[in-house]
């Protein structure tokens, strides 16, 4: 496995909480119901794979997790 430096792990991080803000926010006005469902999915999915990797030193991932429970 390559070795991630703080600042690759902090994009991470921000890319994570990028949709952790999308999800919470809800569904944007104009958008149709199909297209928020895969909004929706796509980014639990990306949560998903960001809380399983071993590489978070001090980052709260439990905001990642409750972001994956409220939306799945």
């Amino acid at each position: 496995m390559e070795e991630l430096t703080a600042e690759q792990i902090a994009q991470h991080y921000s890319a994570a909480m990028d949709s952790v803000n999308l999800l919470n926010a809800g569904k944007p006005e104009g958008m149709s119901d199909e297209d928020w469902a895969d909004t929706v999915s796509r980014n639990v999915e990306h949560l998903e794979i960001m809380v399983a990797k071993d590489f978070w030193e001090g980052q709260d991932i439990t905001v990642l997790q409750a972001a994956i429970d409220a939306n799945s």
